[in-house]
């Protein structure tokens, strides 16, 4: 019984793992699922809304993250802070990334921004989302993505 105990949790996570088509909150995932559809002209219309997506990196092997993005303008960012995170390294290698919100999944390729008027931009509008936000203009190195149609 006591090896029950122990390994029932551990099957119970890993059949709610393998059954989640993208990444738990804190648990990367493959391949996102949903309705394949193209990216708007502006994202500028999300800018009230949940800030939460499902980022899929590397399209040899997805890997999906649920990650926070950011609008400013009408251009759609992700923004790992100084941090050379797992999904950055993909993107680094091969820009073209996948997104789900809502079921709906867009294909679009991520590009660095460099440079400091955008990135201005973007640190007042990220520093206002909260306290948690590591704000871009106090790091020396910063990951920063717009997300682009492809």
């Amino acid at each position: 019984m006591a090896i029950y105990t122990r390994v029932a949790p551990l099957l119970l996570f890993l059949c709610v793992a393998t059954g989640c088509n993208g990444p738990l909150p804190f648990l990367g995932g493959g391949v996102l699922s949903g309705d394949v559809v193209a990216a708007p002209e502006s994202w500028g219309e999300w800018k009230k809304s949940v800030s939460v997506i499902q980022l899929e990196t590397n399209p040899a092997v997805p890997y999906s993250v649920n990650i926070a993005y950011t609008i400013v303008g009408e251009h759609l960012y992700v923004y790992a802070g100084d941090t050379k995170t797992r999904w950055v390294e993909d993107m680094e290698a091969d820009p073209r990334v996948r997104f789900r919100r809502d079921g709906l999944v867009y294909e679009l390729r991520a590009e660095r921004v460099s440079g400091d008027a955008e990135r201005v931009a973007f640190a007042k509008v990220w520093a206002a989302k909260g306290s948690f936000s590591r704000d871009p203009q106090t790091l020396d190195e910063v990951w920063l993505y717009r997300l682009l149609p492809r």
